[in-house]
C-alpha cells in the first residue's frame, strides 16, 4: 500500500477525487457491467434474501472499485 500512515489513509480515503484522464470511461463501465450482472441475478435467481445480498455485495463491489481509481491513482 502507498500510503505511510492510517491517518494519511484516511485523509486519503474521505476526501474528494476529481476524475482524471480515463478514469470517468471506466468508471462507466465498471458500472454498465455491474448493471448486467445485477440483471442477470434477478433474472436467473428467485427473490430472496440471498438475491438482495448479492445485488448489495455487487453494489459494493462495484463501489470499491470505482473507489480504488479514484484513491490510488
Amino acid at each position: 500500500m502507498k500510503h505511510r500512515n492510517i491517518q494519511e489513509k484516511i485523509e486519503n480515503d474521505f476526501a474528494y477525487h476529481s476524475p482524471k484522464g480515463d478514469q470517468t470511461a471506466r468508471y462507466e463501465q465498471l458500472r454498465n457491467k455491474a448493471k448486467e450482472f445485477a440483471l442477470l441475478i434477478v433474472e436467473l435467481t428467485p427473490e430472496s434474501l440471498e438475491q438482495e445480498q448479492a445485488l448489495q455485495l455487487l453494489n459494493l463491489a462495484t463501489m470499491s472499485a470505482n473507489a480504488s481509481i479514484a484513491r490510488n491513482e
